[in-house]
């Protein structure tokens, strides 16, 4: 997908189709208190879309995390691949590729993997951009 850069950072809003190589050209981000990749997919600023940030997460094998944290917004996730475990407000359920996950906005998460594949999951917040999720890590 080519970026009109005028629309990417106006208001203008318009249908967006990313391919799988769309996606893998897409730079990597993470945080220092995690070891777990992401891509965000659709955010605006970055994508001329609104109302929902999508990205994918990558928790590599073994020793993949993301540390307890809290945002304001809701969030979904929708394991796509390898298996691993979620905790949301102390409360831990195992996770594999078809699961998916409704993180209440507030509720204390955190995500790992100690299996031998990497965990990858599709999330979703309902925010018009990345930016706007301010973690708070515990």
């Amino acid at each position: 997908m080519e970026l009109d850069t005028e629309a990417s950072t106006s208001n203008t809003v318009r249908p967006v189709i990313l391919s799988g190589r769309d996606i893998d050209a897409l730079a990597e981000e993470t945080f220092a208190l995690a070891n777990v990749n992401w891509k965000t997919l659709f955010s605006t600023g970055k994508t001329p879309t609104d109302s929902l940030c999508t990205g994918i997460a990558v928790c590599p094998p073994k020793t993949g995390h993301l540390c307890a944290h809290r945002h304001a917004q809701a969030e979904v996730y929708y394991i796509l691949e390898g298996r691993g475990t979620v905790k949301i407000d102390g409360v831990e359920s195992n996770v594999e590729a078809g699961t998916v996950v409704f993180i209440p906005g507030n509720a204390e998460h955190a995500i790992w993997n100690v299996n031998d594949d990497n965990l990858r999951w599709f999330y979703v917040f309902p925010t018009d951009a990345f930016e706007n999720v301010v973690y708070r890590f515990s």
